[in-house]
């Protein structure tokens, strides 16, 4: 059975860095994209981040670019999420996903395996 579980969320400052990470397990995950999704409260579930299985190709949302940078260790099976200079509209539930290709993809319903999410707060 195909798990992520995703860590590292929490309460930070407008301005300040959280970087959270997701652990997949159930099978060998190296030739599939792995994204990042964020929920905020009334709000549909939206794209953050992106990444090829061989790290060669990654996507942001414009609304992150040039402040989260994600990344993954396919030997150990997880990827990351660091978030910098955080803003209070970065409040939402963070949700690790799993796509059975190698090409990344920015939409919802283009992956495969979800995560429990986990939430940030950015206080003002």
């Amino acid at each position: 059975q195909v798990q992520l579980v995703e860590s590292g969320g929490g309460l930070v400052q407008a301005g300040g860095s959280l970087r959270l990470s997701c652990a997949a397990s159930g099978r060998t995950f190296i030739n599939y994209a792995m994204g990042w999704f964020r929920q905020a409260p009334g709000k549909e579930r939206e794209f953050v981040a992106a990444i090829r299985w061989s790290g060669t190709s990654i996507v942001y949302a414009d609304s992150v670019k040039g402040r989260f940078t994600i990344s993954r260790d396919n030997a150990k099976n997880s990827v990351s999420l660091q978030m910098n200079s955080l803003k209070p509209e970065d409040t939402a539930v963070y949700f690790c996903a799993a796509r059975q290709f190698t090409n990344v993809r920015v939409g919802v319903n283009e992956y495969d395996y979800w995560g429990q999410g986990t939430k940030v707060t950015v206080s003002s």
